[in-house]
């Protein structure tokens, strides 16, 4: 059985140019707090060099969130966000809506692709780590009855005893630290420089090596070629510092 739905083209809009932007998620979720015809921010566009700079400015109303989890009772989020504009002429897109008696009518096409990112600040940085720590996996911890009786065969097991004996040699008597604990040592060291190679990283946190290339995969990226090639930096929603700055930095050093 088809699932079909009437497209209106009574009023085809397919000259109407709109603008598809990606936003945090937190971003919308603020966004959705306002009221019917509240105000969410302001958009400036502006020409500057012969570049066009577009930024959005988040009301200041909804600039506080509730911290779950934390001592404070509230969050203060970052209220301005640069766009980074992309090229839509790769590709045809359009906006469709759907009405209460699910008709579907064609919006407009898309003229302008951008990302909304907000300035990487103190505060920023505090919602990154929360959003971290609300994903991982919840720990249950059960009591037994009775001790477990069930016998269970021997399985040989050799490949598995001879890769845990070589992972304990290459990574000593390294144990696990809170990863929390291992983010802020991370963050830490990055603050001092762009740039470090994977040993470096290790030797800073004394972190097991599977584990520590876990947390890095997801904070970071491994540069693959150029002149800091298989090096690590921080991914740009965690830097710290405005792009170009490091390196403004390395061209005036002697």
């Amino acid at each position: 059985m088809s699932d079909k739905r009437e497209l209106n083209l009574a009023a085809v809009r397919q000259n109407k140019g709109v603008w598809l932007v990606k936003v945090p998620k937190y971003l919308s979720q603020q966004w959705d707090k306002a009221t019917e015809k509240g105000e969410v921010g302001k958009l400036s566009i502006e020409k500057k060099q012969g570049k066009t700079e577009v930024r959005f400015s988040l009301n200041e109303e909804l600039a506080t969130m509730a911290a779950a989890g934390e001592k404070e009772e509230s969050l203060q989020l970052p209220r301005e966000y640069p766009f980074t504009m992309h090229t839509a002429s790769a590709q045809t897109l359009a906006v469709f809506c759907q009405g209460d008696a699910d008709e579907i009518s064609l919006e407009g096409t898309v003229v302008h692709r951008a990302e909304c990112r907000p300035v990487v600040s103190d505060s920023y940085m505090k919602v990154k780590r929360l959003q971290i720590e609300s994903v991982k996996p919840q720990r249950l911890s059960q009591q037994l009855d009775r001790a477990v009786t069930t016998i269970f065969k021997p399985v040989a097991n050799h490949d598995f005893n001879l890769e845990h004996e070589k992972k304990k040699k290459s990574e000593g008597k390294m144990v696990r630290a809170d990863r929390q604990v291992v983010l802020d040592m991370l963050f830490s060291a990055f603050e001092k420089h762009q740039y470090y190679s994977f040993k470096d990283l290790v030797d800073i946190t004394k972190q097991p090596v599977t584990y520590l290339k876990e947390i890095m995969r997801e904070i970071g990226t491994c540069n693959r070629k150029g002149a800091h090639k298989s090096t690590w930096e921080l991914k740009p929603e965690y830097r710290h510092y405005q792009p170009g700055e490091e390196e403004e930095e390395e061209e005036k050093s002697p």
